[in-house]
C-alpha cells in the first residue's frame, strides 16, 4: 500500500509539472512542443523497459492523476494533458517476437538508389513495434548467397523503431553494393535478430554510366537475321525493325589467337577476365551494322559447354553432353562473379549507337528455360528449386546489365508449352515457371524483368494457325499458346501480381516463331500475315521476330523450311509479303491470306487488345 501511494504521488507530481509546462506552452508555443517531445520520449523509453502490461496500468494512473491535479491546482480541465495522453494511447502496440512472426515482422517496401543524393534508401513498414533491448532498428548488408545475419556482421544504419521507418546510407564502401541484399534487425538479448526478409536494390540502373535504349519504332516486325546477308541491302529492303542474335558464352570467353584482334582483358570488381578479341570483333560487326540500319537488337545469352566450368550450375554438370545449353550458375560465388563480369562487359561494349560496335537494347537470359531437358539442362528437381536457381542467375545478369546501361531490357525466355500438366515429359509448364519466377523475384525485391516467349504452332511442322486444336484454347488453362490465342499470355501478364512497381504491364516480345513452307509457300506467307496482324493488334506485344531470314538446311530435314529465302538465297513467296505487310501497300500483298484462312475480314479472328 505504501509503495502504491508513493507511486501515485510521483505520478501526481509528474502530471502537475506536465500541466504547468503545457500551460506555459499556450503562451510561448515553443515550450509546449519541447515538453510534448520530452513526455513522448520518456513514455516510450519507460514503455520499452517495462512492457505492455505495466504501460497500460501506468497510463491509466497518470491520466487520472493529471485530471485531478489540473482541476485542483490550475482550476480548469486539463485538455492539453489529455491530448498528450491520448497521443500516447494511440502509439503502436508493442509485440513480442516469436519464431513464427519475426522473419516477416517488418516489410521492406522499397530498397532503391537515390541518384541525387547518392544514397541507398530503404523504406519499411510494420504493424506494431517489436519488443527488444533498445529503441532502434538496425540496417544490415549481406552477401547475395546469404539468407541471414552472420556472427561478425556490422550494421550500416540505425533508426528509431516505428511502424514506418526510412534508412538512408551513403552508397560507398564494399557493404553498399548492387549485388548485396539488405535486411533489418533488432537487438534481442544482446544479439541482432533479423525481423525482415532480405531485399536487393531494385533500381540498379540508377548507378549506370550509360542510358542508351529503345527508340520507338512504327513497326513490330522483326527477324532472325542471316549473318551472311548483313552486308547486302536485304534487311533494308525488307524493312526489318527488330533483330535477334545468339551469344553462346563459349565463343566470347578466353584468349584470342588473332594478332589483329588481341585478347581483351576486362577488369571488373578487382578481377581480370579474358574475352576473345577476334570473336568480339565479329559481334561488333553484326551489332554495328544492325544498329546503323536503325534495327533494335536483341541478344540471347546461351550457356554452352566452355573452358569455364564455373559458369554451369553444379546440378547440371552431371549431364554435360546431353543438351546444347545448360543452366547458368548463380548458386555459388565463383559462378556469380563470372556471370556479372559477362553481363557488365557485354552491356558496356554494346551501349552506344555511335560507338561503331552497335547498341544492344534487349538481353534474353537463356533459351526456353521451361524446356529443361532440351535447352536449359539441369538435373530434375521440384519446380520451386528449379526456378529459384534460374532466378539467382537472372538477377545477377539483370543487376550487371542494368547497372551498366539503365535503358536495357532483360527477359526470361519461355516456349509455347503453357499448361500441359505433363509431368512425364521431365520439363515444366511455362505458366508454372512464370508464376514461381514472379513470386521469387518479388520476394527479394521486384525488378523490371520482361517476357520473351516463342508461340510456335502446334505441331511445329504445320503452318495452319487458324485450324482448331484441342491443345489451343481461349482460356488460361490452355495446354499451348500460339498466335491463335497469344492474348492468353498478355491477359495473364495484366494481372495485378505481375505488374511492375509502377503498375505497368511488363514488356512482352515474341522473340522467336516461324512457319514452314513445306505445305506450300503461300500457306507459309498467310501464316506470317495472320501472326503479324495478331501481334499488331495487341498493345502489350512490343515486337514479333520471325524465324528466319534464310532456310537452315538442318531444319529443312525436319520439315521446317522457315525462311523468307531458300538455302540458295532466292526469295520465297513470303519475302514480298513480309516486306509490305506493315506498310500502306500492305493490303495489296496480304489480302490473299484471308482466302486461305477462310475469312472475309481480319476482324473475324482478331480483336484489339
Amino acid at each position: 500500500m505504501k509503495e502504491g501511494k508513493r507511486k501515485a504521488k510521483i505520478y501526481g507530481a509528474a502530471a502537475g509539472i506536465c500541466l504547468v509546462a503545457l500551460l506555459a506552452g499556450v503562451i510561448t508555443g515553443k515550450a509546449l512542443l519541447e515538453k510534448k517531445v520530452t513526455v513522448l520520449q520518456a513514455a516510450r523509453m519507460e514503455r520499452e523497459k517495462s512492457g505492455q502490461a505495466r504501460e497500460e496500468e501506468e497510463r491509466a494512473t497518470a491520466g487520472k492523476a493529471a485530471e485531478e491535479q489540473g482541476d485542483r491546482v490550475l482550476g480548469f480541465p486539463a485538455e492539453s494533458a489529455k491530448n498528450v495522453l491520448e497521443a500516447l494511447k494511440k502509439r503502436p502496440p508493442f509485440v513480442e517476437l516469436t519464431e513464427e512472426n519475426r522473419e516477416n515482422f517488418l516489410h521492406i517496401a522499397s530498397c532503391k538508389i537515390d541518384s541525387e543524393s547518392d544514397e541507398i534508401v530503404v523504406e519499411t513498414s510494420s504493424e506494431g513495434i517489436p519488443v527488444s533491448d533498445d529503441k532502434y532498428y538496425y540496417l544490415f548488408s549481406i552477401k547475395a548467397l546469404e539468407n541471414g545475419l552472420g556472427e561478425e556482421v556490422s550494421y550500416i544504419g540505425q533508426e528509431y523503431k516505428d511502424e514506418s521507418v526510412q534508412f538512408r546510407t551513403a552508397r560507398s564502401g564494399a557493404a553498399i553494393d548492387i549485388f548485396r541484399k539488405f535486411l533489418v534487425a533488432v537487438k534481442k538479448d544482446g544479439k541482432y535478430i533479423a525481423v525482415s526478409r532480405p531485399s536487393y536494390i531494385t533500381n540498379p540502373g540508377a548507378a549506370a554510366k550509360y542510358h542508351s535504349g529503345r527508340k520507338e519504332t512504327f513497326s513490330k516486325k522483326g527477324l532472325l537475321v542471316d549473318p551472311n546477308k548483313l552486308r547486302t541491302s536485304e534487311l533494308d529492303d525488307l524493312g526489318v525493325r527488330h533483330a535477334s542474335y545468339n551469344i553462346p558464352v563459349s565463343r566470347i570467353l578466353g584468349n584470342s589467337t588473332d594478332g589483329i584482334h588481341p585478347t581483351i582483358q576486362y577488369n571488373y570488381r578487382g578481377k581480370s577476365y579474358s574475352f576473345n578479341g577476334q570473336v568480339m570483333s565479329e559481334y561488333d560487326l553484326v551489332f554495328g551494322i544492325l544498329t546503323s540500319k536503325g534495327i533494335e537488337v536483341t541478344a540471347i545469352l546461351l550457356n554452352d559447354i566452355s573452358a569455364y566450368p564455373q559458369l554451369i550450375h553444379p546440378m547440371a554438370r552431371s549431364g554435360l553432353g546431353s543438351a546444347p545449353y545448360y543452366a547458368f550458375n548463380g548458386n555459388d560465388e565463383a559462378g556469380q562473379e563470372y556471370l556479372a563480369a559477362i553481363g557488365s562487359f557485354l552491356a558496356e561494349r554494346y551501349s552506344s549507337a555511335s560507338s561503331g560496335r552497335g547498341l544492344v537494347t534487349n538481353w534474353i537470359i537463356g533459351n526456353e528455360v521451361n524446356a529443361r531437358k532440351e535447352w536449359n539442362y539441369m538435373e530434375h528437381v521440384d519446380l520451386d528449386m528449379y526456378v529459384k536457381e534460374y532466378a539467382k542467375a537472372f538477377r545477377v545478369f539483370y543487376n550487371a546489365i542494368k547497372s551498366t546501361n539503365s535503358s536495357c531490357n532483360v527477359y526470361i525466355s519461355l516456349d509455347q508449352q503453357w499448361d500441359r500438366n505433363n509431368a512425364a515429359s521431365g520439363n515444366y509448364d511455362a505458366r508454372d515457371i512464370l508464376d514461381v519466377f514472379n513470386r521469387e523475384i518479388k520476394s527479394e525485391g521486384n525488378i523490371d524483368w520482361g517476357l520473351a516467349i516463342h508461340p510456335y504452332n502446334v505441331p511445329l511442322t504445320t503452318p495452319y494457325i487458324w485450324h482448331a486444336s484441342k491443345y489451343v484454347k481461349a482460356s488460361a488453362d490452355t495446354p499451348m499458346v500460339t498466335m491463335a490465342n497469344i492474348h492468353i499470355v498478355t491477359d495473364y501478364m495484366q494481372q495485378e501480381q505481375f505488374l511492375t512497381e509502377e503498375g505497368e504491364v511488363r514488356s512482352v516480345i515474341l522473340s522467336e516463331l516461324g512457319y514452314t513452307s513445306s505445305k506450300g509457300e503461300e500457306v507459309q506467307a498467310a501464316a506470317m500475315v495472320y501472326a503479324y496482324k495478331m501481334a499488331e493488334a495487341n498493345q502489350h506485344i512490343d515486337s514479333i521476330l520471325f524465324s528466319r531470314q534464310t532456310d537452315a538446311v538442318e531444319e529443312i530435314a525436319q520439315g521446317l523450311a522457315l525462311g523468307l529465302n531458300r538455302p540458295d538465297g532466292s526469295h520465297k513467296y513470303a519475302y514480298s509479303v513480309y516486306k509490305y505487310m506493315d506498310t500502306e501497300q500492305g493490303e495489296n500483298y496480304t489480302g490473299f491470306a484471308k482466302n486461305i484462312v477462310g475469312i472475309s475480314g481480319w476482324g473475324e479472328v482478331i480483336k484489339k487488345r
